[in-house]
C-alpha cells in the first residue's frame, strides 16, 4: 500500500495486518492468583468457574400472591379457599398445604409441599379468612423451579471472561467467594517532547500542555492492569534510551507518546531498534501513521504518535486489543454499523481513515452520521463532539452526501 502523503513513498502495512501480527506476537501472561470476589471487578478469570449448587436452590414463588393446589382450581368459575398461613422470603410456611386451603406467599418465598401454582395477589378478593379466586384462574403458573437459572456444576463464567457487575453477581449467587484471576500486567507510560509543559506552568510560545499524559492514564484505567506514569522525557536521545531501557526491565508493556515520526528529534524507532527489535513502524491509517511496535526482551513496546487524536485512535484500535490479549481476555470484535452520511467528506486514496462523526438514529430506526468538522489529528475537541468513527477504506476517495458509510460507535471502544 502506497502512502501518497510521504515524500519517499513506501509500502505501508494495513491496520488489520498490523494488529494481526501484533496479536500473534503477544502472549497472554501465565501468572495467576486467587482473590476475594469483592475485589475482582474488572479482573480476568484464569480458569473456568462452575457452580457448586443449583439456582434457584428451592422451588419458590415468582411473585407476590397465593400458593394453591391445582386440583382446587375451578377454571370455569370463581372459587374460594381458606387462608392457612404465610410463606415469607427467608421464613417458609411450615408443613404441607392441604386441599381447600391456600397460603399467602411473597416473591422468592419457598413453595410449601403440595402447592403447585401461584395466583397473583391483584387477581383475588379477600373476604375475611377466605380468598376468592376469579374464573379463568390458570394452574401451574408463577413458580421458579430448582436449577431454572443454572444447575449444579454448570459453567458460570469461562476462562478469559472479564468480570463485570453481572458476572460478579452470578458468582456470588452461587456462593463463590474467591476466584482465580490472571495477574495484573505491569504497564509504564511516558511522554516525549521538549515542547511539553505540565499543568500549572505558564504557557509560552512554542510550548503546549501535555494532554496525552492524562488521556493515556484514562484509557489505561479501563483495563485490568497496574499502570505507572513514568513522566515526561525531553528530546534527548541518551536520556530517552536510558529511560526506556530501565522501565522495560520491570514492566510487561511500555507505551510512549511522541517521538515516533521521522523528524530530526524523533528517536524512538532508532532507540527501540538498538535495545530490542522493531516489529512494525508506520501503518496505513489516518490519523496515526507513525505507530511503532516492538519488543525489548520480554517487554512489549508501543510508540504512539504525539498528536492527541492519533494517539487515541492507535490506542483504541491497536493497543487496546493487545492489552486484552496480554491479560487473557477473550477477543471481541467492535460493533460496526452502516449509516447514511449527511456531509461531503474529503478523503485521499491510500490510507484507511477514521474520521470523527456524530451518529444518530431516527424514529424509523435508520442511522445517520455527520462529520464533526475539521479532521486534523491535533483537533482534540473533535473527540469530545464525536460519538463514533466514520471508517473509510484505503481505496475510498471523497464521500458524497447521502452515501452509505461504516461507523464504529465509541460506546464499543475502551
Amino acid at each position: 500500500m502506497i502512502d501518497p502523503c510521504s515524500l519517499e513513498p513506501k509500502r505501508l502495512i494495513s491496520l488489520d495486518d498490523a494488529l494481526g501480527q501484533i496479536l500473534a506476537i503477544i502472549q497472554p501472561l501465565q501468572a495467576n492468583e486467587i482473590i476475594e470476589l469483592n475485589t475482582a471487578f474488572g479482573r480476568v478469570l484464569s480458569d473456568d468457574m462452575h457452580s457448586p449448587i443449583a439456582i434457584p436452590f428451592d422451588r419458590n414463588s415468582a411473585m407476590d400472591g397465593y400458593a394453591v393446589i391445582s386440583r382446587d382450581i375451578q377454571c370455569d368459575q370463581s372459587f374460594s379457599l381458606t387462608l392457612a398461613g404465610t410463606s415469607w422470603a427467608g421464613k417458609p410456611y411450615p408443613g404441607a398445604l392441604k386441599p381447600g386451603h391456600c397460603i399467602r406467599i411473597f416473591t422468592g418465598a419457598i413453595m410449601p409441599d403440595g402447592a403447585d401454582s401461584v395466583v397473583m395477589q391483584e387477581l383475588v378478593e379477600i373476604q375475611g379468612n377466605e380468598i376468592v379466586f376469579p374464573a379463568g384462574t390458570k394452574p401451574y403458573q408463577n413458580i421458579r423451579q430448582p436449577g431454572e437459572d443454572f444447575e449444579a456444576d454448570a459453567l458460570l463464567c469461562p476462562k478469559g471472561r472479564k468480570l463485570g457487575p453481572a458476572e460478579i453477581g452470578l458468582l456470588a449467587s452461587a456462593g463463590i467467594d474467591c476466584v482465580p484471576v490472571i495477574s495484573l500486567p505491569k504497564v509504564a507510560f511516558f511522554s516525549n517532547g521538549d515542547e511539553l509543559l505540565q499543568l500549572g506552568q505558564p504557557l509560552t510560545s512554542g510550548k503546549l500542555y501535555n494532554s496525552n499524559r492524562y488521556i493515556l492514564a484514562g484509557l489505561l484505567a479501563g483495563f485490568p492492569l497496574q499502570s505507572t506514569d513514568s513522566g515526561v522525557i525531553p528530546d534527548d536521545k541518551a536520556r530517552l534510551k536510558s529511560h526506556i531501557q530501565r522501565i522495560a526491565q520491570n514492566h510487561d508493556v511500555v507505551i510512549s507518546t511522541g517521538g515516533a515520526s521521522v523528524g530530526d528529534a524523533d528517536y524512538i524507532q532508532t532507540i527501540l531498534a538498538g535495545l530490542g527489535e522493531v516489529k512494525i513502524w508506520k501503518i496505513a491509517v489516518k490519523p496515526g501513521k507513525p505507530l511503532i511496535f516492538g519488543v525489548i526482551g520480554s517487554c512489549y513496546y508501543f510508540g504512539l504518535p504525539g498528536n492527541p487524536v492519533s494517539m487515541m485512535l492507535t490506542f483504541q484500535q491497536i493497543v487496546a486489543p493487545a492489552l486484552n490479549r496480554l491479560s487473557g481476555t477473550k477477543p471481541y470484535t467492535p460493533l460496526r454499523i452502516t449509516a447514511t452520511c449527511t456531509d461531503n467528506l474529503k478523503k485521499s486514496r491510500g490510507r484507511q481513515e477514521f474520521q470523527r462523526g456524530i451518529l444518530s438514529q431516527d424514529g424509523n430506526g435508520t442511522f445517520w452520521v455527520k462529520s464533526t468538522g475539521s479532521q486534523g489529528s491535533h483537533i482534540l475537541s473533535s473527540m469530545c463532539r464525536a460519538n463514533c468513527y466514520i471508517i473509510l477504506p484505503s481505496e475510498c476517495g471523497e464521500v458524497k452526501n447521502g452515501a452509505s458509510v461504516l461507523v464504529e460507535p465509541f460506546s464499543t471502544l475502551i
